[in-house]
């Protein structure tokens, strides 16, 4: 495997189609990093790209690897110092969303040891998925964290994650009683991160984890405005993985 960065310029999708249908769908980029390295930018791109430990697991880590070596402690599990890719948003401007990113985590061989699905939501809150996903990157888990306000805390999200290559082709879907009611993908191709690639996708996504987080508020007052039932938001207490 290699955990040289990359940017994958990439459409992601919401397609809900119980109680009511609707789509959303959103052009962005996205990075592939080794959280034990993340790329050194020039002084005047680093605006552009900014990963901090903060924003993600606890966010009191003094590393983004920190945290998730936290967090697979907590579960059992130990690397042992094995390689991680990270698919995330940087922070652009000081500003970052990141709805989900995904942790590909490794032996000190190589080979694959576990998917970690981290979840932000526009509340603030997180949570972490840990996933052993079969050879075709698919995965199951049941839902534990309250996401969108149209859908209750219950249900199992079905997961297609295989490593990004070339291309990055995610799928996550909620399976409920009666169906599979919202399924997301995020699709892309990937890119060397040199300076003129990271230029041309800021300008032609410019503010992207901004743009991210106002197209999920956007979508969200539309499907309220259709009278679709507001779920009440549980209280979230999950000292592994709170803010």
């Amino acid at each position: 495997m290699t955990t040289a960065p990359a940017l994958y310029r990439c459409a992601i999708s919401h397609v809900r189609t119980s109680p009511v249908r609707h789509g959303l769908r959103h052009r962005t980029y996205m990075w592939l990093i080794d959280p034990d390295r993340p790329p050194e930018l020039p002084r005047g791109l680093r605006p552009l790209a900014r990963f901090d430990a903060r924003d993600h697991f606890r966010g009191d880590h003094v590393s983004v690897r920190a945290g998730l070596d936290a967090f697979l402690a907590a579960h059992g599990v130990d690397l042992a110092g094995g390689p991680v890719v990270m698919l995330t948003h940087a922070r652009v401007f000081g500003y970052v969303f990141n709805p989900l990113t995904l942790y590909w985590c490794h032996d000190p061989d190589g080979s694959p040891r576990c998917v970690v699905a981290e979840v932000h939501n526009t509340y603030g809150g997180r949570h972490s998925y840990l996933l052993f996903p079969d050879e075709a990157g698919r995965a199951r888990v049941d839902k534990e964290f309250y996401v969108s306000p149209f859908f209750p805390v219950d249900g199992r999200y079905r997961m297609r994650l295989p490593s990004p290559g070339e291309r990055l082709d995610v799928t996550v879907q909620l399976e409920r009683a009666g169906g599979r009611p919202f399924t997301a993908t995020v699709r892309g191709t990937r890119h060397d991160v040199t300076p003129g690639a990271l230029l041309r996708l800021a300008l032609r996504h410019p503010w992207s984890t901004l743009a991210v987080s106002i197209a999920i508020r956007v979508h969200g007052i539309r499907l309220y405005l259709r009278r679709l039932p507001v779920q009440p938001r549980p209280a979230h207490h999950d000292p592994e993985n709170a803010a």
